[in-house]
């Protein structure tokens, strides 16, 4: 048999872990081939592209956010070959395969749970023409009904067979996220979640885990993460993890973990700011909710204060990134007590913060008690929330626009500064920003159309302009200040349109610096620029207030500051201030 194991990822970066068990478990007997798509490309053109491989049978991989395009590949490829087996797996059909099996007429077999053995005794009985009854965790029609096989006994991940070394993968590693999984399994209970539904953790063989990470990094991969639920569940598992990885890295390559923040004891962080490279290791921490009315509905225990304490730490390292997650609409969660959860997560400035929306997921306990909180809630995937018995659809809606302006303005870092001040100094909270900005984008009509960077900065200037003026003089400063400082190369155009600094005032500070370079530092003198090569490679700014003096303190001084930023090609852009002459003039 020609077999095509398939899937549509979300993202090209993307890579599907659960056809390359499938396909590793398979073999000798079956050899099956990877065909990876995205959610983006083009029916017709994956159909066409699998149907070029001359398949017998196709098992496709199946996800909240593919279920749809795959059914209308599944449908385009019955009518070409109506004798195709198709046969479907994963979390989005393991749950109500009876449902699944009536809406897609064109599926043959859906597998339930883990599918590496139940996926190969089905090959085997389709070859041999056995009774699929035979297959346990399969679902299929027999004399017009739907019968479902029940699962047979969790599988020994120690006998697993490695999914990482395929010849085919080795290309690409460099270019895409590498998924690793070292554990399946939850131990926590939250009903919001799949994982919450298997109970108990079971574990791979560490020594081989060990192997397959050495010959991933030697083979180029440079983005590796963890996909396990609670990866620090066993800290002494954490420990040795860690400690290999720090010893065995390669330049360049990052590590990424799924980690319960609040169990994390304060002495491993300490290991990993002692001992981990920057940028090694990167942090994705579920908080969901500080409501603690909210996380007990959702048989959810976590303890803020801990967990708090665990990204300041981490945080003040200064070695680990960490991404925080947010969810909107779980149970008794309404718009003010959303605030309040945003705004306890923001103070702790996490790198990047992740506002999502409640997904009812088939299988889950909420969805199963959807009706207890008035839940409203998309038929179709994602199965995201409307609006529930204390959140109504405009409070969703509203919160979706700080979502919006949140990942433009906050998770890209393109101007920390001016955000700062704004949080800081200008509007009562993180969140009031937030939603006034993003009301006011979404009242622009900006959500619909394009941005340049450039774009970003004029359009916070027209709602500062709009919803705080006596603050403009000073919010420009800092956006001129952030739009100048994280430029790799100068920049061919002023930010504004009216010039702050006069051409006579530009060359009266760079006839200035050329008559004292020493000012700016020995390796700035070392330098020895001509005035020429000081055009070419520096910008001069004038911001309305002490730049230095509030970086120091965070107290405003209303003293102008001149501001030079030297743009490097083989370094960074360094900045260097002076409130009145270069004779006073630091770096900042």
């Amino acid at each position: 048999m020609n077999i095509v194991l398939s899937t549509l990822n979300a993202k090209y970066i993307h890579t599907s872990l659960s056809i390359r068990y499938l396909k590793a478990y398979a073999q000798p007997e079956f050899t099956p081939q990877l065909a990876e798509y995205t959610i983006k490309d083009p029916a017709i053109n994956i159909v066409s592209d699998l149907m070029k491989r001359n398949p017998d049978v196709i098992g496709f991989s199946c996800y909240i956010w593919n279920i749809e395009e795959t059914i209308k590949v599944i449908g385009m490829l019955k009518k070409i070959r109506p004798e195709l087996v198709i046969v479907l797996g994963g979390p989005e059909v393991a749950y109500d395969a009876a449902e699944w099996m009536e809406r897609i007429p064109g599926a043959d077999y859906i597998v339930l749970g883990e599918g590496e053995q139940t996926f190969k005794q089905l090959l085997q009985a389709i070859e041999q023409n056995l009774p699929v009854s035979t297959v346990k965790g399969v679902v299929y029609r027999e004399d017009g009904k739907t019968r479902v096989q029940p699962q047979g006994n969790k599988l020994v991940l120690k006998e697993l067979p490695s999914p990482y070394r395929f010849e085919e993968d080795l290309e690409s590693l460099s270019k895409r996220v590498t998924y690793i999984e070292t554990s399946r399994g939850c131990p926590f209970s939250c009903q919001f979640c799949l994982s919450s539904i298997e109970v108990g953790v079971r574990y791979f063989d560490r020594e081989k885990i060990k192997d397959d990470i050495r010959f991933l990094m030697a083979n180029g991969a440079k983005t590796i993460k963890f996909v396990d639920r609670t990866f620090n569940i066993s800290r002494s598992y954490a420990m040795e993890m860690f400690q290999f990885l720090i010893d065995e890295h390669r330049p360049g390559t990052v590590f990424q973990f799924e980690i319960t923040a609040d169990i994390m004891r304060p002495e491993v962080i300490q290991f990993l700011n002692d001992h981990a490279p920057v940028g090694l290791f990167r942090f994705e921490i579920g908080v969901q909710s500080t409501n603690d009315e909210t996380n007990d509905l959702v048989m959810r225990r976590q303890n803020f204060s801990k967990l708090a304490r665990t990204v300041t730490m981490v945080k003040d390292g200064g070695k680990i990134e960490q991404h925080l997650d947010l969810i909107a609409g779980l149970p008794e969660e309404d718009y003010d007590s959303f605030k309040k959860t945003f705004n306890d997560v923001f103070a702790m400035r996490p790198e990047e913060l992740q506002l999502g929306f409640l997904k009812m997921l088939r299988g889950t306990g909420l969805r199963l008690r959807a009706d207890q909180h008035d839940y409203v809630y998309m038929d179709h995937s994602p199965y995201e929330i409307l609006k529930n018995n204390v959140l109504s659809f405009d409070d969703i809606s509203r919160i979706k626009q700080v979502e919006d302006v949140l990942e433009k303005y906050w998770n890209d870092h393109r101007m920390n500064e001016t955000i700062e001040y704004l949080v800081r100094h200008v509007f009562p909270s993180p969140f009031d920003f937030f939603q006034d900005f993003g009301t006011y984008w979404d009242e622009q009509g900006w959500s619909r159309i394009g941005h340049q960077l450039e774009d970003l900065f004029k359009r916070l200037h027209s709602f500062i302009k709009a919803a705080a003026p006596e603050h403009l003089e000073t919010a420009a400063g800092f956006m001129t200040y952030d739009f100048l400082k994280n430029q790799r190369h100068k920049p061919r155009k002023a930010l504004w349109e009216e010039e702050v600094l006069s051409k006579d005032h530009r060359e009266r500070f760079y006839k200035e610096i050329l008559e004292r370079p020493a000012v700016l530092g020995e390796s700035f003198t070392l330098k020895k620029w001509t005035e020429k090569e000081l055009y070419k490679h520096t910008i001069v700014e004038k911001l309305p207030f002490d730049l230095a003096a509030y970086k120091m303190d965070g107290v405003f001084i209303s003293n102008p500051t001149w501001v030079l930023f030297h743009y490097d090609p083989a370094s960074v852009t360094h900045v260097y201030t002076t409130n009145e002459s270069p004779d006073q003039t630091r770096a900042v």
